[in-house]
This record gives C-alpha cells, structure tokens and sequence, in this order.
C-alpha cells in the first residue's frame, strides 16, 4: 500500500503555512493565541459560528482543518474517510479551567461548556461533523512527537479501514503557543510526496518551509 501526503499546513508562532507557503502573519507580533485564532478564521472568511464557543484545541484544530479540506465538498458523506490526531498535552488547557469551576467549595459553578472540551477527540468530532467524515476518528497522545509512531499507526489505519483518505495531524496547545503539523493523505499511486517517518519529521520541524 502507497501513501501520499497530498497537502499539509503549519501553525507555529503565529504564522500559518500551506504546502510551505505563508498565507497569513498577524500584522503585531506576539499576538495573543485567541486573537490570532480569530484573525485567521476572518482573514479565510471562515463561517461556522460555533467556532467561538470552542476552546483553543478545538479552535486551531478547525482551522487547519478547513485550510485542508477546501477541494472537497462539504455537504458530500465521506465513508472512505477519516481524522486521526496526535499530541502530549491532551486537553490540558481545557481541564484546567474546568478545574477552576470546581476548586472552591465556596464558589463552585462546574461549567458543562468548558466541560464539554475536557477530551481530546471533540476537536476530530468537530471535524467530522462539519464536513461529513463518517471514517474513523481517534486522538492519540504521545509523551512527544514521534514520526515513526505516528506513521505506523497511519498506515496501520489505512490497511485496517479500507479508508482511502485520512487527515493526520499532530495539534498541541500548551503554555500559550501552539504546534500544529496537519496532514491530508491518500492511499494512491500518483507521485506525491511519500507518508513516512522522515518526511513526517520534515514537515513537522519545518524543513520543507
């Protein structure tokens, strides 16, 4: 079975890249996450108004994510494919101010909106929702970035499924700066470039930018 990486996107310091290419910069530098993240869903004229109920791993998880799938058609079921998701932090942001709801005694008030973002896979729901991926979804997280993991868990994917796409993609939020590596890819023959560990490793250490 041949993998190809079809397309893939960056967002790191408050940058974000298509195939390599810039597409957006916020005009200030040092530009707060929820600020950049909502710069980028006006700057592609985004339109998903539950985006701003998400929390942050869900926001920057959608976004690459529409940037990915621009060439499909949204309302069109996707039963051949499916949304596979890495990191190290799960959550963590989200179970941390889910935390502060429930800390005082004196001043609980648990929060079923913040809740509702305390797992990892509501960003692949999210997803899967919108643009009608009926494959299989999954979260995984890792104690780091590891490439060949992330590529025999792909491929163990792809060979079990019968899926002929999947969207992977490692997206970390964490002490206020944000990793995302998102990758569309296809089971094919047509000369793309190859999914495996070192071009994995490329992409994400942004070798190919």
């Amino acid at each position: 079975m041949k993998i190809q990486i079809q397309q893939y996107c960056n967002i790191f310091s408050n940058k974000v890249f298509l195939n390599g290419t810039l597409l957006f910069e916020p005009a200030h530098k040092n530009t707060d996450i929820d600020v950049f993240l909502s710069e980028i869903y006006a700057f592609f004229k985004m339109d998903y108004r539950k985006f701003f109920k998400m929390d942050r791993l869900s926001k920057v998880g959608f976004v690459a994510s529409e940037l990915m799938m621009q060439t499909f058609d949204r309302e069109q079921p996707k039963e051949d494919m499916g949304i596979i998701f890495f990191n190290q932090s799960s959550s963590i942001e989200a179970d941390k101010a889910y935390q502060q709801t429930i800390q005082d005694k004196n001043n609980y008030y648990p929060s079923p909106a913040v809740f509702v973002y305390t797992l990892p896979n509501i960003v692949t729901g999210e997803i899967a929702i919108r643009n009608k991926i009926h494959g299989e979804t999954a979260f995984f997280v890792f104690p780091l970035f590891q490439s060949v993991l992330i590529e025999e868990t792909v491929k163990s994917v792809f060979s079990n499924s019968g899926l002929k796409n999947l969207l992977v993609g490692w997206v970390e939020v964490a002490e206020k700066e944000l990793d995302v590596c998102m990758m569309l890819c296809e089971v094919g023959e047509e000369e793309q470039i190859e999914f495996n560990s070192e071009n994995i490793e490329k992409i994400y250490n942004k070798s190919l930018i």
